[in-house]
């Protein structure tokens, strides 16, 4: 190992040659001896080869010191894959036969399950008795932060840690070895302060030598001696958003845009909506205009809606002392004051004079097969525009005005349950009560499934014969679809927000109508190709095809989104978009969080099919084990997600995790149990949760469905069940 050949990566193989630097640069490293890969070429074995023999007798003094013989190959260990636990090690070597048969597994190791096989080296190190060892990372890789150290260490040698088998103790560091964090608990002080500080002086000095931040094997012997084991370049770290990234989330939106959407719609409907909030917000003298003008308040990530946290209040600010010092919000509130409270007196005419003239139009439009093409485009145009304003008033109403007792989705579902009752089909609802649509997202590929029955409501038929109508909200236009010949009974009177918001609906449904007649003519006119395909076009793109008949050059290249998993509720983009969860404050394997926490080791969101690793592979898989065993490797290409009952996060399997870009989740107590294959699942491998996606599916809509009754009795006049009055 003192042969300055021993040095070189194409000689001794990655592992050998960056011990041999840290060697010669005086990092303590174990002394040995490298069989190159050239040695090899021509025999395949160690018979015949005198060099070996003479270096194996005098490092294992005639047999009697047992030996680790290692793999070392050009293609592990390097910046761009580690290929953690991929070529075989053995330990305990004795006797000059056993170092035979250790070779061979060595070298049989280099064959790759793809037909290839790796140039392989082989070095040979005394087998040292550790008293405790483990793996350090010179900077944090779940969390991306180039100023923190992760230990994660165990007793005995480091092998049953990257292994998978045992989880280890976790340490969060400073760059000088200041402890930040434990987990779990460390009661017995498997490493005290002056381990930690050395292990913090030794990752400085590697990544001084190799140039940047070391994934390191270490071992403490039985006289505190710190041996440094191998060495070799981060080569996964977690995507880290910049400083200052905003803070996203769904909530605000998501109950009016809950599922992904394609392009022309973000631009149909997001687009509207951040221009609608911003207005409401400027008005309002929330937020600074210059930030308004220069960041939306609702943007679309992956095709999902977000919200700016902070500037629709969501979430409090960064520095609650600064916010209470900064005099311009207070500034801003002082001018916007007179504006507000003029507003709030006559905001609900305007917004009955808004809803009747959404109304006049909606009825004076016909439908959409009617139209002729400039006048389909001028319809679409106005949608987008009113649509802006429908936004701004209603962010306004729902902030100055008082919380409505009726909702437009209790009135829905009383309309849905009465016209059932009826006799009325599910495909004549709309025409007999438009009011059902808000019960329903917008969407341009997915046909209207209105919701299963929620069951009846004693008393709706009576209560709606005896309210009394405005015209806010017993207009139905026409071109919702054609009425039947008697007419809905009348609705009863809804607050001007959620008028508003059922507007809102109304012309995202024209909107639909229209759009998918367009692409119907794009279809019979050519170029198109299928009417399904109409989404993947922006705004400016669709207008462009509809009135001259060109799409963009790169159209039948396009491809539907890759469904995505819901966004976190709160979240921050890192470079590429990627998307990082935000970390609740004091969450912990055992402190909070839900039933399915673990720890997430390589972050990313993903949703899939739970699969064991046996029988047929499912289409999105979600590989759920007991351990992180590197013998999984193989199957990490092309799974959606990685759970485990154990593991560390500095194991072989979690760094090719992390490789791949795959989430992953480690510490889920039980999750065999639990996640049995078939298991639709939600993998969160930043904040370690890991959901039942139909069982949080179906819970939200019983708790749903549970809201729409109360406001539906609410609407009624009745009281809720249990009520004592």
């Amino acid at each position: 190992m003192s042969d300055p050949r021993a040095a070189r990566i194409p000689f001794a193989g990655s592992k050998a040659a960056n011990l041999a630097r840290a060697a010669l640069a005086g990092l303590p490293v174990l002394p040995g001896f490298v069989v190159p890969y050239d040695d090899w070429s021509g025999h395949g074995d160690l018979e015949g080869l005198e060099g070996p023999r003479r270096a194996w007798q005098e490092l294992s003094a005639d047999g009697t010191r047992p030996l680790v013989v290692r793999s070392s190959s050009p293609q592990e260990d390097t910046q761009e894959s580690s290929l953690a636990g991929q070529f075989a090690s053995v330990l305990d070597v004795q006797g000059w036969h056993e170092f035979r048969a250790a070779v061979r597994t060595v070298l049989d190791s280099a064959h790759r399950p793809d037909g290839t096989v790796a140039p392989m080296a082989v070095l040979v190190q005394p087998m040292l008795a550790a008293r405790v060892g483990g793996v350090m990372f010179g900077a944090d890789p779940v969390e991306g932060r180039t100023d923190r150290m992760l230990v994660s260490a165990v007793r005995g040698g480091p092998d049953s840690l990257v292994s998978g088998e045992q989880p280890g103790t976790n340490y969060w560091l400073s760059r000088w070895g200041r402890l930040l964090r434990t987990e779990p608990d460390d009661p017995e002080g498997l490493l005290g302060a002056d381990g930690l500080r050395r292990l913090a002086r030794l990752a400085r000095q590697a990544s001084g030598v190799f140039g940047g931040p070391q994934d390191i094997e270490f071992g403490f012997d039985a006289s505190g001696q710190l041996w440094l084991f191998q060495s070799r370049p981060i080569t996964a770290m977690a995507a880290r958003p910049a400083r200052g990234a905003r803070l996203l989330g769904p909530g605000p939106v998501a109950e009016t845009l809950p599922d992904q959407l394609e392009p022309l719609e973000e631009d149909l409907w997001v687009a509207p909506m951040a221009r609608g909030l911003a207005a409401a917000l400027d008005i309002g003298g929330t937020a600074p205009r210059r930030q308004l003008r220069s960041v939306p308040v609702v943007t679309a990530v992956g095709g999902r809606a977000a919200a700016d946290l902070r500037l629709l209040g969501a979430a409090p600010p960064r520095s609650r002392w600064l916010a209470l010092l900064n005099p311009a919000p207070g500034a801003r509130r002082l001018a916007a004051a007179w504006r507000v409270g003029r507003l709030t007196a006559a905001l609900p005419g305007l917004a009955v004079d808004l809803v009747a003239d959404v109304d006049r139009r909606l009825a004076e439009t016909p439908s959409a097969d009617r139209l002729t093409r400039p006048d389909l485009v001028a319809t679409l145009r106005w949608t987008r525009t009113v649509l802006v304003s429908l936004h701004a008033q209603e962010a306004l109403a729902g902030a100055l005005l008082p919380e409505p007792r009726a909702t437009a989705a209790g009135t829905a579902l009383a309309a849905l349950t009465e016209s059932r009752a009826l006799g009325v089909p599910d495909d004549r609802m709309v025409a007999a009560q438009p009011v059902v649509l808000a019960l329903v997202a917008p969407g341009l590929g997915r046909e209207l499934r209105l919701p299963a029955d929620p069951g009846h409501t004693e008393g709706a038929v009576a209560a709606r014969q005896g309210a009394t109508p405005t015209a806010a909200d017993t207009d139905t236009p026409a071109t919702l679809d054609t009425l039947p010949a008697a007419s809905p009974p009348p609705l009863p009177s809804l607050p001007p927000r959620e008028a508003l918001r059922l507007r809102i609906r109304w012309v995202q449904e024209l909107q639909v109508r229209l759009v998918r007649d367009a692409a119907r003519r794009l279809v019979v006119r050519g170029g198109l190709g299928e009417a399904s395909k109409v989404g993947l076009l922006r705004w400016r793109e669709f207008v462009e095809a509809l009135e001259h008949g060109r799409l963009p050059g790169d159209f039948k290249e396009r491809l539907p989104r890759a469904v995505s998993a819901p966004l976190p509720d709160a979240f921050r983009l890192a470079e590429g978009g990627t998307v990082v969860a935000e970390r609740p404050v004091g969450k912990g394997k055992s402190k909070g969080g839900s039933e399915g926490a673990g720890q997430g080791v390589s972050g990313g969101r993903a949703a899939g099919t739970a699969w064991d690793g046996t029988g047929t592979r499912p289409a999105d898989p979600v590989l759920v084990v007991r351990t992180l065993d590197p013998a999984l490797a193989p199957l990490l290409p092309g799974l959606a997600g990685l759970v485990a009952q154990t593991g560390s996060p500095l194991s072989h399997l979690a760094l090719l995790a992390r490789e791949f870009g795959l989430p992953t989740v480690v510490g889920a107590t039980d999750a065999v149990r639990r996640f049995p294959p078939g298991s639709r699942l939600t993998v969160d491998g930043t904040t370690g949760d890991v959901h039942v996606r139909e069982k949080e599916e179906q819970e939200q809509q019983r708790e749903q469905e549970r809201q729409d009754q109360r406001e539906a009795q609410q609407s009624l006049g009745q009281a809720p069940q249990g009520d004592p009055r």
